[in-house]
């Protein structure tokens, strides 16, 4: 059987709840929500980081960020490890990277045969701070009071990505060869800032938008990591509802007009002879809080940061269908390499979804995610089974939330003697994956001198 060729779409800070085939009233997205229509939809995807560079690495490695000593956005991902994109290379597939992909050390291809247009690294030096202190503070809370209408930041550069992608798989569709190719087509937006064109903010007046349900919580009552979290980056303090709705209105015009993009490059496929043997996949590197529990961008474990889209549509795949079973972005290698035909290596975190993809019931598994990052003094891991989450603190208390009965995370039943037994349950089996402890300090050591080289190199 003749090997499939592989797109692979990737956004920048997409909450799936924010699509209207993942149930939004109101976003749309029309050709996301088409692409599910004809492929398989995965419903409890997550992020193994949720922050930028460490989501990326572990999707592009099959290992957890610690795995591989990426721990911020300023660690850069050594040149021995191996990526996916080495694996399909050395299998015979042509290996294209067409722009984000938070690869910020010397090498710039990480396996990829070739690379049509590069990264774009000035936010590397938000990386570049202090070690995390308790003083340690964002300058301002501008990922969320830039919005409305505006210059876009963004907008040239995905559609650069769109422009050279489109160019890419033209050719492969009027030029057919033996083969097979895997293009990743990565762009930056939904991520902020969150100027919108106001073709797109029109789609969303602001007397449509709900605000976020905070429910009962106070900044007060908040677990000591949440509190930390707002404080870092200036969301301690209630926003003005206008301004909430502004930037809401803002986040759900980029993730449209990010829908466009997508759009123009599957319609190039459906209507090809590419679409006989080419797996489309759509997914993002990590949510966006968005206002939920007053927090704006990610860097936590509710659903709106770590819970990522995962669509995939093939030749001899699923169509319309839905996947409950908990999974995660270190299963994307393994599934990109079953899919080629490609020997999984040993060692990685992840298992491959074509079982799923082709109808199979998938057994359950633990979803383990970490950050190390901006905002939070010591690490925080999540281990999901299931329908329960258990957030796990270096030097700080539990969180265990039961989403079927709390989809919002405001009960924290950590500590509660009617779920003993299953937070046990979860810490244990965290363990076994990776000792909590030992990865903080290791991250600590990492980022000390990190941070000393990043200060005597200017």
């Amino acid at each position: 059987m003749k090997r499939p060729n592989i797109l692979l779409i990737m956004s920048d800070e997409h909450d799936p709840a924010v699509t209207g085939c993942y149930g939004h009233p109101l976003v749309q997205t029309p050709n996301v929500d088409r692409l599910a229509a004809e492929g398989t939809l995965f419903e409890n995807a997550y992020c193994n980081n949720p922050i930028c560079v460490p989501s990326r690495m572990s999707f592009l490695t099959g290992k957890y960020a610690s795995d591989v000593n990426v721990f911020d956005n300023g660690s850069p991902l050594a040149s021995e490890i191996p990526t996916f994109a080495h694996y399909l290379q050395a299998s015979g597939y042509e290996t294209t990277l067409c722009g984000r992909m938070h690869m910020i050390g010397p090498d710039r291809l990480h396996g990829f045969g070739q690379r049509l247009f590069d990264d774009m690294n000035d936010w590397v030096r938000l990386g570049k701070g202090p070690v995390r202190t308790p003083e340690a503070r964002r300058n301002s809370n501008s990922h969320v009071t830039e919005c409305g209408p505006g210059p876009p930041r963004w907008l040239d550069y995905d559609r650069t990505v769109t422009d050279l992608s489109e160019r890419f798989l033209r050719d492969k569709a009027g030029n057919p060869s033996d083969r097979p190719w895997c293009l990743v087509a990565s762009f930056m937006y939904p991520h902020f800032p969150l100027y919108a064109p106001q073709e797109y903010l029109d789609l969303y007046p602001q007397d449509r938008i709900d605000l976020p349900d905070l429910g009962d919580e106070l900044l007060e009552s908040q677990h000591p990591a949440i509190r930390q979290l707002r404080y870092f980056f200036h969301n301690d303090r209630p926003l003005p509802e206008e301004l909430t709705r502004t930037a809401l209105a803002s986040y759900f015009a980029l993730v449209t007009l990010t829908d466009e993009h997508i759009g123009r490059l599957i319609t190039i496929v459906d209507d090809s002879p590419l679409l006989e043997n080419t797996v489309i996949i759509y997914l993002s590197d990590h949510g966006e809080m968005a206002g939920q529990h007053g927090i704006w961008q990610k860097q936590c474990f509710y659903e709106s940061s770590v819970r990522v889209p995962l669509i995939v549509k093939g030749p001899r795949l699923e169509a319309g269908a839905r996947v409950n079973a908990n999974v995660s972005l270190v299963d994307i290698m393994p599934t990109l390499l079953d899919l080629a035909g490609t020997p999984i290596p040993g060692g990685l975190r992840g298992r491959s979804l074509l079982p799923a993809l082709r109808g199979a019931a998938l057994p359950d598994d633990l979803v383990v995610a970490e950050y190390h990052a901006q905002g939070m003094l010591s690490a925080g891991y999540m281990a999901k089974k299931g329908n329960l989450k258990y957030n796990h603190y270096v030097g700080l208390p539990p969180q265990l939330f039961d989403l079927a009965a709390d989809p919002n995370e405001f009960v924290n039943l950590a500590g509660h003697p009617g779920w003993a037994d299953a937070q046990s349950d979860l810490h244990q089996e965290l363990l076994a994956k990776l000792d909590p402890e030992v990865v903080d300090g290791r991250a600590k050591r990492n980022q000390q001198l990190e941070g000393m080289a990043r200060s005597y190199a200017g």
